[in-house]
């Protein structure tokens, strides 16, 4: 068998409701124990799964119940608090996808920029950059700054950038929920382009008919435990059957 693309292993994140408190010295020489406060919360404990190249993975459950953290801890956006997450080959992250783009650079500014960042080449982005802007729709506003753009040119730009990374694991959480129809559809279009070229889904959306459109394999998460992880369809009709009564 090859080697997993996502490899999680007994993950915990812990986070606090209070934004202002803060931990004082002593506390970060304190056992796990001392360290815990009444404002503190596991959003994900003892979370375990492996994922195989080219699966489809469709994380289901209610909001704050931990699937968009999980999403960000595979991505490296976060640091777990306990266990580990292995991430074998370079990720796209379709998550909060206008994170990182900056405002008083133009269009054309911020595609080479973001997609450098992301690791490629001026060459590639040279021979990309047209398809991006005509992807995105963007072809009149090249020279405008990215913070003059409404919400959904915003996100059609960043989706048309990182859709373009040749990275084996794309990682989606509902970011095209404030496109028109019409794009999100040719949004859809590219990720089965791109599932159809070999790549490794993980996939976050309260859309059934989405889920089963991309994926086949399905992980529920409630409280921010894995509950189920199991064929798509039979983890939907788990979570439909706890969440009818």
């Amino acid at each position: 068998m090859s080697e997993p693309a996502i490899e999680v292993r007994d993950l915990g994140v812990q986070f606090r409701r209070n934004r202002r408190g803060r931990r004082n010295f002593k506390d970060l020489f304190a056992g796990t124990s001392r360290r815990a406060r009444p404002d503190e919360f596991w959003a994900l404990r003892d979370v375990s799964f492996t994922v195989q190249p080219g699966e489809s993975i469709g994380v289901v459950g209610r909001n704050g119940q931990g699937k968009s953290t999980l999403l960000k801890l595979v991505a490296g956006v976060l640091l777990p608090d306990e266990g580990h997450v292995s991430v074998n080959g370079g990720v796209a992250p379709l998550i909060e996808i206008t994170g990182g783009f900056v405002g008083d650079l133009t269009v054309r500014e911020n595609v080479r920029l973001t997609a450098g960042l992301h690791g490629m080449s001026r060459r590639e982005i040279n021979r990309r950059f047209d398809g991006i802007i005509a992807f995105a729709e963007l072809m009149e506003f090249i020279d405008t700054p990215y913070k003059h753009l409404s919400n959904g040119m915003k996100v059609r730009l960043a989706f048309a950038v990182v859709s373009e990374l040749d990275e084996p694991i794309l990682l989606v959480d509902e970011v095209l929920a404030v496109g028109d129809k019409a794009f999100r559809e040719k949004c859809y279009a590219r990720i089965d382009q791109l599932l159809g070229d070999g790549r490794t889904l993980f996939f976050v959306s309260h859309s059934e008919r989405d889920l089963r459109r991309f994926c086949d394999r399905g992980l529920y998460l409630d409280r921010g435990r894995l509950v189920l992880d199991g064929p798509l369809a039979a983890v939907l009709e788990r979570y439909d059957k706890d969440h009818s009564r």
